[in-house]
């Protein structure tokens, strides 16, 4: 688990390049403190910054393979390295300097070429430098677990595990116009962004800087435009039987997946909360680290916190427990900070309580694991249960629906079943875009400045419902999410907050094979019997302890709708006047909703939530206004 950051020059008399790479990789140093290393040729410039888990003490990057024709810079885990390196041996007798995953990857490119990543098994985001073709070749991998971030110029083109890192290069890159790359902003992303509560894929909020889509590759040459291409895309059949066998499955192969996820040099721990997900991965953990550790973190505050839950459930399991509280004057202290760590806005409050309990857990061990991605691949958001809520409007007539549809726009805001009525009356193209629904399209015009009703948030999803038109309504769903929900909110802030403390977080759930079972699960699997992750409840009994088995969902709840009334309303109404965003974001309308919330009783915390964070980042990224004390990456583990 690392930062990575590749520069492909257009120009080899461009001046500085490598001491930009050096001095840009300092931006990532949370993501690596153990090592930094740097490498170029005439064409490229690699920088890398190391978080030692495997190999610690060989397998240093940049590293080079096949006496130097291939360089390598790899951000991540391949949990099947072993399996890959004794097959490389086997069919082609290739021999390894190291004990590491990096150059069971780079081997893998040497002798299958880009077919290499859809043999390996796990999280990751690597360059590999062909000195002898003078091609450059990355990867990100299938669900987007690791970032890869791009940006092209007139000078070349860069490649980093952070953002920040690549705005550092701008003027390399030729990108330094008038106003400079910071103040290039994206307002399409913005939309979005402000519907969504994070920024889509592929984009970000700078203009110049996209990323790299999650189960894709990328082939670039000196002076050539990035090429793209798609090497996996989850396809949901729900074809599956349903029963006693497929539920024996699942437990089978996640109990695998557990078993490939503990390989480490380290000290593995997890993180565990009051449900099912982050408990049956302790539990299997456990079977291979009597020892294990786990961390849960929760605010004061009755009905915003699984602590209690979590405690019972680590006694249940016989783990040693580590609980951490947050209050809401921790949170308004460190809210700038996190930004600076996410690159680009994420209005999530959950990654809040995340980044103190990473904190805590680095104190302790070097790797979490965590329950990430069941509930996309399991079917576990309450919200897929609607296709069913929803089915009697199927069978009323498209204009009844369409009166229905206008006469919830009368009902007073928070009137009960108004939004039923709303969400009954249009199709699931238009209704349904992910667990994260901010502002509504109508509602836009209010708060930003620069909105366009040509734009919705139908183009994030548009493809995503083409691909998958003739399937079932959950699997469509869970499609969605898959490419919008997990890869730009859930994945972003475990991987940000996570490496902001040099703690690498492994996720067992988004594991190919795992996968494999999930995608052939019928609706029946999912949701059923009022409940939901129906076969994965099923296939943990007898594994997880019964008072966790049914249990509701919550994660790590943030009581942000109570504090933005009373403890946190003058931080936020700070953040508004001093902000400088006014011809992005109406800032008078910010305000105003910020008051109705502490007036009550409609809930407009979210919305506020959302701005604030946006006008934070604008605060630090573009006005160089606010400027986090960032703290050095130095854990002493407590024995």
């Amino acid at each position: 688990m690392c930062g990575l950051l590749g520069l492909l020059t257009a120009d080899r008399d461009a001046p500085d390049r490598v001491d930009a790479v050096g001095a840009a990789m300092t931006c990532a140093r949370h993501r690596g403190p153990d090592e930094t290393g740097t490498w170029h040729d005439a064409d490229v410039a690699f920088g890398f910054n190391r978080l030692a888990i495997i190999d610690i003490d060989h397998s240093h990057q940049p590293l080079h393979y096949a006496g130097g024709r291939y360089t390598i810079v790899f951000n991540g885990e391949v949990y099947n390295y072993l399996e890959l390196r004794a097959e490389l041996a086997a069919e082609f007798g290739a021999e390894f300097a190291t004990d590491g995953d990096t150059e069971a990857v780079v081997a893998a490119y040497h002798h299958w070429g880009p077919d290499a990543v859809r043999r390996l098994r796990g999280m990751f985001a690597f360059l590999i430098w062909d000195s002898e073709e003078r091609v450059l070749f990355g990867a990100r991998d299938p669900f987007g677990i690791k970032p890869l971030f791009v940006a092209s110029g007139p000078a070349g083109v860069a490649f980093g595990s952070e953002k920040k890192s690549l705005l550092e290069l701008g003027p390399v890159l030729g990108l330094s116009g008038a106003g400079g790359v910071a103040a290039d902003i994206d307002v399409t992303a913005l939309q979005h962004y402000v519907t969504l509560q994070y920024v889509p894929e592929p984009a970000t909020l700078h203009r110049s800087v996209r990323r790299v889509e999650s189960g894709s590759h990328v082939t670039v040459r000196p002076g050539g435009e990035v090429e793209q291409e798609r090497y996996f895309t989850p396809v949901l059949t729900a074809d599956g039987p349903t029963g006693a066998p497929l539920h024996h499955r699942i437990a089978d192969v996640l109990r695998g997946s557990v078993a490939k996820h503990m390989r480490a040099d380290v000290t593995v721990g997890a993180f565990l909360s009051g449900g099912v997900d982050s408990t049956a991965i302790a539990v299997l953990a456990k079977e291979h680290n009597p020892d294990l550790v786990t961390f849960t973190t929760g605010f004061e505050r009755e009905g915003f916190s699984e602590v209690d839950v979590a405690s019972e459930t680590a006694a249940a399991i016989g783990v040693k427990h580590v609980v951490r509280t947050v209050s809401p004057g921790e949170m308004m202290d460190v809210l700038p900070l996190i930004v600076w760590y996410l690159d680009d806005p994420v209005a999530d409050p959950a990654l809040v309580p995340l980044w103190f309990i990473a904190r805590e857990a680095r104190n302790h061990v070097k790797v979490v694991l965590s329950g990430e991605g069941a509930d996309e691949l399991f079917g576990g958001y309450t919200i897929y249960h609607e296709p069913i809520s929803l089915a009697p409007f199927e069978k009323v007539p498209g204009f009844l629906r369409r009166l229905l549809g206008r006469a919830s726009t009368r009902l007073p805001e928070g009137t009960r079943g108004k939004d039923l009525l709303r969400r009954g009356a249009i199709p699931l193209e238009q209704r349904y875009y992910g667990n994260a629904r901010i502002f509504r399209d109508d509602q836009l015009a209010g708060v930003l400045r620069r909105y366009d009703p040509r734009r919705s948030h139908t183009d994030v999803t548009e493809a995503h419902y083409a691909a998958s038109r003739d399937w079932d309504p959950v699997a469509r769903m869970q499609h969605v999410d898959l490419f919008t929900w997990l890869r730009g909110d859930i994945l972003v802030k475990a991987d940000k907050m996570t490496m902001a403390n040099s703690l690498e977080l492994r996720v067992p759930f988004l594991d190919p094979e795992v996968f494999e079972i999930a995608r052939h699960l019928p609706r029946s699997e999912k949701v059923s019997n009022g409940t939901t992750k129906y076969a994965l409840r099923r296939a943990m009994e007898g594994i997880v302890p019964g008072h966790v088995i049914n249990r509701r969902k919550l994660g790590f709840p943030v009581p942000i709708r109570h504090w933005l009334r009373d403890e946190m309303y003058d931080w936020a109404r700070d953040i508004i006047r001093d902000s400088q965003a006014d011809h992005l974001v109406d800032l008078g309308a910010v305000q105003r909703l910020l008051d109705a919330h502490r007036a009550g009783p409609v809930d407009h915390s979210r919305r506020v939530w959302t701005l604030l964070v946006f006008l934070l980042w604008h605060g630090i990224f573009v006005e160089d206004r606010i400027h986090p004390v960032v703290p050095e990456p130095v854990f002493p583990v407590r024995l």
